[in-house]
């Protein structure tokens, strides 16, 4: 049963559009409703409340103190059931919806490739995926699993080991200018794409070659692994980055390696989970499913 006090729909999207224009005309306007009936509405959010949510002014209406802090959570509130809303029109036919969080170039490059594998192997299992480069709290965020890299200790409830990360160095060919392979003196010679979430890397690299560190920071700066490739591809500089992102570009001959050496990045790839839900039927497809795909690649867990 709602309490007296907790403010119905079309109360919050009235305060929301009244806070937006201003007025109870144009938030009418742009609810296609009378004034009238804006006007009700926000006089019975108020009485509800308790609490004086704008100023009068002539015949505009200026956020109270309460007001403002009130905007932000209805914001949030509407903002939520609206996507909420979306997400069970759009998965309603499907018996499992399985909400993963992935690191944006790993999704693009390795996940989403193969989905189509995962959907062969579990068709009643839909797939929302959204990307993330920060660490993701599956206690306060609405995923069933994420993918980054982290540690991952032996027997860890909710986590699962992927793989381990190599790096190697590639370029454009036309950028080595006919050198199969650069020692650290030539490729600090050239231009350095940096990865601006991991902007280490290349001191990393360069740690035992006794290269001024300073100049292993320079150079054009992108975000996102995927970005990195691409400049590389362009032929904007050398770039360092996992083996297992760039191998289309190195089959293709878009890019070659720069280098013979490699390193080996500080944390594996990992996939953690609620550990309350793997016995869930899509989760459980789905940890099943990645495993067997990873051991197909080759790739070191």
């Amino acid at each position: 049963m709602r309490r007296a006090y907790v403010p119905t729909i079309a109360e919050l999207e009235a305060f929301r559009a009244c806070a937006r224009y201003g007025t109870t005309i144009r938030a009418a306007d742009q609810l296609g409703l009378t004034q009238s009936s804006v006007s009700r509405s926000i006089g019975q959010l108020e009485d509800r409340l308790g609490v004086a949510l704008f100023h009068r002014i002539r015949q505009r209406l200026a956020l109270s103190d309460a007001g403002r802090r009130f905007a932000r959570d209805v914001d949030t509130v509407l903002d939520g059931l609206h996507e909420a809303t979306v997400r069970t029109m759009a998965f309603g036919g499907q018996s499992d919806v399985l909400s993963l969080a992935v690191l944006p170039t790993f999704a693009d490059r390795w996940l989403i490739p193969r989905l189509a594998n995962f959907h062969a192997a579990a068709p009643d299992v839909a797939i929302d995926l959204a990307v993330r480069l920060e660490p993701v709290d599956l206690e306060t965020e609405a995923f069933d699993a994420a993918i980054q890299r982290g540690p991952v200790e032996s027997g860890q409830p909710g986590l699962m080991r992927l793989f381990d990360e190599e790096l190697v160095v590639v370029a454009a060919p036309r950028l080595l200018d006919g050198r199969a392979s650069l020692d650290d003196a030539e490729l600090a010679a050239l231009p350095l794409l940096q990865q601006s979430t991991r902007p280490t890397l290349w001191l990393q690299w360069f740690q035992a070659a006794g290269i001024d560190p300073r100049t292993t920071l320079r150079g054009h700066r992108f975000e996102q692994f995927s970005m990195v490739v691409e400049a590389a591809v362009a032929g904007l500089g050398v770039a360092l980055v996992p083996q297992f992102l760039v191998g289309p570009e190195l089959d293709a001959g878009r890019l070659v390696t720069a280098s013979a050496n490699r390193i080996a990045g500080e944390f594996p790839y990992r996939l953690a989970f609620r550990t309350n839900t793997e016995d869930r039927p899509g989760l459980r497809e789905f940890l099943r499913w990645i495993a067997a795909e990873i051991s197909t690649t080759g790739l070191k867990s």
